[in-house]
């Protein structure tokens, strides 16, 4: 006898609106601006310049991105804030949400609460977040947000990751993700695999093979609306102590494959964190990827902190004139990864302030 189960699913107008958004955002040439770095971490990044992580000084920089020439919107279909950012206003006092949307671009903030550590297993982590979702995303919702992020850490070792933390990430990205559909947000799901280890690059392609297939699983459980969604995962490089050094087409064929084997076609668009590559590494790898030949259902483009920001960081220095010399650097970069995501960039033909051995470290956690 067969059982009949009654789900209660989105509203065709609300799937709608919703799919408008995520296509919006990785419509052609056009990728994401991960403006949404914490307290702590953009303190990090500001002392790189000799900058002291003040409120003041937070704006300062993310207001120099958020001015940009016009043409920013030409290759920015959207930018994750903080929630301290949503909330600035520019100099002139305009809020930031307004300056984002007159160019537009899609304004979208981060939801999570920070990595904490998954209690038996082996230093690994979930992500908190999830008790007040909702009602925060209705709040950011009013605030003028029209998507969002959260993002879980898997590490590779000899034992890692783990069953548990497989799972438990994946539930809490489907969670997430089903919050804030119900709240009319777009969600963007970040399992990041984190490049840390010696591990080469057929057993970093599994393990992303194997997080995302869960990841999945999960998302269909909760009966997630996957066209109103947006994957951002990390692309499949070999661990950065890890002593072969494959080229740029080796990360495409092993990053595309995984995807092909775990990603639904109803995604609209997959944007890729930067994962601690350099600016340059980052785009390279990325025209690769687009340049790859097979099946690629997706849009696929960028959704970059430090790969957008570090020359721009750089040459700003804290100094108001500078700014124009560092939205020059940033544009730069905007228009060699708005290339990259359409197998267009050429190596090498833009040239950035940040050099390989810059001092924008990365920060693989809250």
């Amino acid at each position: 006898m067969a059982i009949m189960v009654h789900f209660s699913y989105l509203s065709e107008e609300e799937q709608a609106q919703l799919r408008k958004v995520a296509e919006a955002i990785v419509a052609r040439g056009k990728g994401i601006l991960a403006a949404d770095e914490s307290t702590s971490t953009m303190g990090k990044r500001l002392a790189g310049i000799g900058v002291e992580n003040t409120e003041e000084n937070r704006r300062q920089f993310r207001q120099l991105l958020f001015t940009c020439d016009q043409t920013m919107g030409e290759n920015i279909g959207g930018i994750i804030m903080f929630h301290e950012t949503l909330y600035q206003n520019a100099t002139d006092g305009t809020p930031f949400v307004q300056l984002i949307k007159n160019k537009g671009i899609i304004p979208g903030i981060k939801v999570d609460k920070g990595v904490v550590p998954l209690m038996g297993s082996d230093n690994e982590s979930t992500t908190q977040g999830l008790d007040d979702l909702t009602k925060r995303c209705q709040e950011y919702k009013k605030q003028g947000a029209l998507f969002t992020k959260w993002r879980c850490v898997l590490k590779i070792s000899d034992h890692c990751p783990s069953p548990l933390a497989i799972a438990e990430n994946a539930n809490v990205l489907a969670r997430f993700a089903s919050c804030c559909q119900q709240a009319g947000l777009v969600p963007i799901v970040e399992p990041e695999v984190l490049p840390d280890g010696t591990h080469d690059l057929e057993r970093a392609q599994k393990v992303t093979e194997k997080v995302l297939a869960a990841v999945y699983k999960a998302l269909n459980d909760h009966h997630v609306y996957l066209e109103g969604t947006l994957l951002k995962p990390n692309m499949v490089t070999a661990g950065q102590s890890c002593p072969i050094k494959y080229k740029p087409e080796d990360v495409a064929k092993a990053t595309v494959t995984a995807l092909q084997r775990t990603v639904p076609a109803a995604v609209p668009g997959i944007t890729f964190l930067s994962g601690g590559q350099s600016e340059e590494e980052a785009t390279v790898n990325l025209d690769a990827i687009n340049k790859f030949p097979g099946k690629k259902p997706w849009a696929l483009t960028f959704s970059y902190g430090r790969a957008l920001q570090a020359s721009a960081l750089k040459a700003w220095l804290g100094k108001t004139d500078n700014i124009k010399a560092a939205q020059e650097e940033f544009m730069k970069r905007a228009k060699a990864n708005g290339l990259a995501c359409q197998g267009l960039y050429t190596a090498g033909t833009v040239q950035s302030l940040a050099s390989q051995k810059s001092n924008f470290v990365p920060v693989h956690t809250y």
